[in-house]
């Protein structure tokens, strides 16, 4: 169980969303397809990074179609500036593949089903399903994780867990702000060094309260 309560948990994200206003994914997409494109090229790759590569790609790939008569040694040197390159592209192929021979070519609607696609964990299908795709999703990534254990409203290092934890605090159809709003948080303010005097919520939060600010009256 976290530290703190569905209640305070629901306070503090209300707090770090006036923070946060309209925080959204910085992914750049116009569907289901292109985003999740640009989230299986996100990994260990910055969005600024990924918006740079995809206006080309969906260009030359405009649907899963296209994209799935596409080599690994074609798409390699057009995303080789996101790492990983070799993975991300045998990934992309067969996600491209598997969405033809399976779902008529349509990126599908369903938690399992996205998660069988190549390359598609369930961080990346949240990412589509609350984004692109209307269904209640809530991606836990490592800013979730590091922002969330810190103040006190989940507790644990599997994403799996503080999905549940922070899902069963929120309603269903906070879960996809809530997850940006703390991403944002996470690169912005409360960094693996944090800046706590810029946070909103560092009276709220655990890792201040037990951590900062007893250091800082030694001081």
């Amino acid at each position: 169980m976290p530290p703190k309560s569905a209640a305070e948990t629901r306070a503090i994200l209300k707090k770090l969303e006036r923070q946060h206003p309209n925080a959204d994914t910085e992914l750049h997409y116009r569907n289901a397809y292109e985003l999740l494109v640009a989230t299986i090229l996100s990994a260990q790759c910055t969005d600024e990074r990924v918006n740079q590569v995809t206006p080309a790609l969906f260009a030359r790939y405009p649907n899963a179609a296209v994209l799935a008569k596409a080599t690994t040694s074609e798409l390699e040197p057009q995303i080789q500036s996101t790492g990983f390159f070799r993975a991300k592209s045998k990934s992309l192929a067969g996600m491209a593949a598997a969405v033809v021979a399976r779902h008529g070519g349509e990126v599908p609607a369903e938690m399992e089903a996205l998660t069988k696609l190549p390359g598609v964990g369930r961080k990346t299908a949240n990412v589509v399903l609350g984004h692109a795709l209307g269904v209640p999703g809530l991606p836990v990534d490592r800013h979730v994780l590091r922002v969330s254990n810190r103040i006190g409203i989940a507790k644990g290092d599997d994403p799996v867990v503080v999905e549940q934890q922070l899902g069963h605090a929120l309603p269903s159809d906070k879960w996809i702000v809530a997850s940006d709003t703390l991403i944002l948080h996470g690169r912005r303010i409360c960094k693996p060094k944090p800046l706590c005097d810029r946070c909103f919520v560092n009276e709220d939060c655990l890792h201040y309260r037990k951590a900062v600010a007893p250091a800082r009256k030694r001081r």
